[in-house]
């Protein structure tokens, strides 16, 4: 395969301070917003979700990386239950809440994890 080392070269994970900016301070930023006010915390979330999201889709158009084309469209789907629970149309307590967090960094990497075992690292 020639295309591969220019996948991975591409690849915004082979890079320690992309891939903190692009996925780890947001994950850090759920966290933290645990300890915010509901409102506040629905809006830590979504902007969360939406940057993780983008970097995601945006990484896999740069170089092809097999989760990023499931894991973009799965964080950016994950805002529908915050704004659920941030509005108030579903109410739950602080478990909720983290339930929620660990579905959505659990999802994440269960994605990771099956489709790239699935389909390799790139495809």
């Amino acid at each position: 395969m020639t295309g591969a080392p220019t996948q991975t070269t591409r690849d915004w994970l082979d890079s320690v301070h992309t891939s903190l900016l692009a996925w780890w301070m947001p994950k850090a930023a759920i966290l933290a917003g645990l300890f915010a006010p509901v409102p506040a915390r629905a809006v830590i979330w979504i902007v969360a979700l939406i940057w993780m999201g983008a970097a995601c889709i945006l990484n896999a158009r740069r170089c092809n990386r097999t989760h990023c084309r499931y894991t973009g469209p799965y964080y950016l789907a994950m805002i529908v239950p915050v704004i659920a629970l941030g509005t108030g149309i579903v109410t739950v307590g602080l478990l909720g809440w983290i339930s929620l967090g660990v579905l959505i960094v659990g999802g994440s990497g269960l994605i990771w994890w099956a489709t790239e075992r699935t389909w390799g690292k790139f495809s």
